[in-house]
C-alpha cells in the first residue's frame, strides 16, 4: 500500500517536471508555424491526457484516492503544459460535451428498463425536486459564505448534479439485500437524471447571469427561474430532449433487433454505440431540447444493457473507451484553466463549500424530497452519502467559465467540491452501507 502511494507521489512530481519544461517545448512549437502547430499541440495535449490519465487509474488502485480526483489534480499541476487547450475553450466545450453525452448514455444502459418503471417515482422526485433542494440549500450558503450572486447561483446549479461515472463503480462492488436491491438503481438512475436536470438549469442560469438579472437574494434567484419566460424555456429543455430521447431509443431498438439476428459481431459495430447519443444530443439541440437528457433517455428506454447477450462485447468496449479516455479527458480538462495558486487560494471555501453540501443540502434533498414516498429509512440514510459530484458539473463549469469568464471562482470551486466528494464518499459509500445492515453478509 505504501509503494503506491509512493507512485502517486512520483507521479504528481513528474507532472511538476513536465510543467515546469513545457513553456519551452511549446515555445519551440510555436515556431514551426502554419497548420502545424495546431497539429503539433493537439498531439501534445492528448498524449498527456491520455498517458497521466492511464498512469492516475494505474497507481490509484487499491488506494483510498480515486482515479478521478487524481487525475483532476494531475490536471491542474499540468495548467502550463495543457496551456494550447486554454486558448482554444470552444473546442474544450464540445470535446467535453460530447464524452459527457457518452457517459450519461452508458449510465441509461446500466438500469434495467423494467426495474427502472418500478422506482420511477422516487427516482423523478429525488432525481428533480431533490436538486432543486439541493440547488436552493447551496445557493443561501454560497451567499452566507460572501460570494457575489451571479457565481452562487452559477454554482450552486452547477454542484446539483451527481455522476454516475464515480457513482457506478463504487456500487458495481456491493452486493445488497434483495429488498435493498432497489436502492442502487435509484443512486444510478438520479445520477443520471439529475445530470440532464442539472444542465437545464446551470444554462437558465448563465441566460439569467448573462442578461443582468439580478440574483443577490433566494427570492430573487426564485422570481427569475420561475419567470414565465424562463418556465418557457425550462419547459422546452424537458420536453424536446425527451422527445429527442424517445427517437435514440427508436434507433436503438431497431440496431438491437439487427445484431440479435447476427451470429458474428462485427469490431465497426462498435460505431454505432457512440453514434446514438450524439446523434440523439444533435438532434435535441436542433430542437432546443436538452442533450444530455436526450442521451440518457436513449440509454435507459433502449434497455442496452446487460440482459441484451448480443450486445455484451459492445458493452465491454464501450465501458473500456469510458474509463480509459473519456473521464480522464473530462478531469483532466479543468487544469488548463486552473492553476495550482488558484486552486490554494480557494482551499478553505472549497472546503466549507464541500462539507456543507454533503452534511447539509444533500441530507435534507433526500428527506425532504422523498416524503410522498415509502421508501426505507435505511434506504434514504443510504441514499444521504451517495453524492460524488464529478463529470457533468466538471462539464457544466467548463462551459459556464466559456461565456461568463468574470466568474473565475466557478472552476477551482468546483474542482474542490469534486476532490473531497470523490475522496471521502466512495471510500464511506461500503462501510455506511454495511452499518446501516443493507448488504448480504
Amino acid at each position: 500500500m505504501l509503494k503506491k502511494y509512493f507512485l502517486i507521489t512520483l507521479l504528481a512530481g513528474l507532472a511538476v517536471l513536465v510543467n515546469a519544461l513545457a513553456p519551452a517545448l511549446l515555445g519551440r512549437i510555436e515556431g514551426l508555424g502554419g497548420s502545424e502547430v495546431a497539429l503539433a499541440q493537439t498531439l501534445w495535449c492528448a498524449s498527456l491526457m491520455l498517458g497521466f490519465g492511464w498512469a492516475a487509474s494505474k497507481v490509484s488502485e487499491g488506494t483510498v484516492l480515486p482515479s478521478f480526483a487524481l487525475q483532476l489534480l494531475l490536471g491542474i499541476l499540468l495548467h502550463d503544459a495543457l496551456k494550447p487547450i486554454s486558448m482554444q475553450i470552444t473546442l474544450a466545450v464540445v470535446v467535453c460535451t460530447l464524452l459527457a453525452a457518452i457517459i450519461l448514455k452508458s449510465g441509461g444502459d446500466e438500469i434495467d428498463r423494467a426495474a427502472f418503471l418500478s422506482i420511477a417515482w422516487p427516482t423523478v422526485l429525488l432525481a428533480v425536486v431533490g436538486y432543486l433542494i439541493t440547488f436552493g440549500v447551496t445557493f443561501a450558503f454560497l451567499l452566507a459564505l460572501g460570494l457575489k450572486g451571479g457565481t452562487a447561483a452559477l454554482l450552486a446549479a452547477i454542484l446539483g448534479s451527481t455522476d454516475p461515472a464515480a457513482l457506478i463503480p463504487t456500487l458495481k462492488n456491493l452486493v445488497f439485500r434483495d429488498h435493498y436491491a432497489r436502492v442502487r438503481d435509484m443512486a444510478v438512475a438520479e445520477s443520471a437524471l439529475n445530470d440532464a436536470v442539472g444542465a437545464i438549469f446551470t444554462a437558465a442560469v448563465v441566460v439569467m447571469v448573462q442578461g443582468g438579472q439580478p440574483v443577490q437574494t433566494v427570492s430573487e434567484l426564485e422570481t427569475g427561474l420561475f419567470a414565465a419566460n424562463n418556465l418557457m424555456l425550462l419547459g422546452e429543455q424537458f420536453a424536446f430532449g425527451l422527445l429527442a430521447g424517445l427517437v435514440g431509443w427508436g434507433v436503438m431498438h431497431y440496431f438491437e433487433r439487427y445484431k440479435s439476428e447476427q451470429q458474428a459481431e462485427p469490431m465497426y459495430d462498435f460505431a454505432i454505440v457512440l453514434g446514438i447519443p450524439l446523434a440523439a444530443f444533435f438532434l435535441a439541440q436542433v430542437l432546443h431540447g436538452n442533450g444530455f437528457l436526450a442521451a440518457f433517455i436513449a440509454g435507459l428506454l433502449g434497455n442496452f444493457n446487460r440482459n441484451s447477450p448480443a450486445l455484451h462485447t459492445l458493452i465491454h468496449s464501450m465501458e473500456t473507451k469510458i474509463e480509459s479516455v473519456a473521464k480522464p479527458v473530462i478531469f483532466m480538462m479543468v487544469g488548463p484553466f486552473v492553476a495550482v495558486s488558484n486552486l490554494l487560494d480557494s482551499a478553505g471555501t472549497g472546503l466549507v463549500i464541500a462539507t456543507l453540501f454533503m452534511l447539509v443540502a444533500r441530507p435534507l434533498a433526500v428527506w425532504l424530497s422523498l416524503l410522498p414516498t415509502h421508501i426505507d429509512w435505511r434506504e434514504k440514510m443510504f441514499l444521504c452519502s451517495v453524492r460524488e459530484t464529478g463529470v457533468i458539473p466538471v462539464v457544466l463549469a467548463v462551459m459556464a467559465a466559456a461565456q461568463l469568464p468574470a466568474h473565475a471562482e466557478l472552476l477551482p470551486l468546483t474542482a474542490w467540491v469534486v476532490i473531497w466528494t470523490l475522496v471521502l464518499l466512495p471510500a464511506l459509500t461500503p462501510w455506511w452501507a454495511k452499518k446501516l445492515g443493507i448488504l448480504k453478509c
